[in-house]
């Protein structure tokens, strides 16, 4: 890919960018009052990023069974209100003691 070809790419992207964010700001002048299209709305961010966040889980070890058992922890610990922090950090190493535990038999 040559440098022209890229920065064409780039403003493309650029502009589809933009005017995702910037389309509803123009638009909708008043607030939302339908109840339905403001709980849409609410959800939205919850379900991206859920669907950007489970694929890459049980991509990201060696193993679907150190996977599982890191987003279980993840949930359980998420459940039970525990910050974001302490979700990653226990999540990780139970993930990290399964795939220990797993080279180990």
């Amino acid at each position: 890919m040559n440098h022209r070809t890229f920065f064409i790419y780039l403003a493309i992207m650029a502009v589809t960018t933009y005017l995702i964010r910037v389309l509803p700001f123009a638009l909708v002048r008043n607030q939302i009052q339908n109840r339905f299209i403001r709980s849409f709305l609410y959800y939205i961010p919850y379900a991206v990023l859920t669907a950007m966040t489970i694929p890459a889980i049980f991509t990201a070890t060696s193993s679907v069974i150190s996977a599982a058992v890191g987003l279980f922890v993840a949930v359980i610990l998420a459940v039970k209100g525990k910050s974001l922090t302490v979700v990653a950090l226990i999540s990780c190493l139970a993930v990290y003691l399964t795939e220990l535990f797993m080279t180990l038999l």
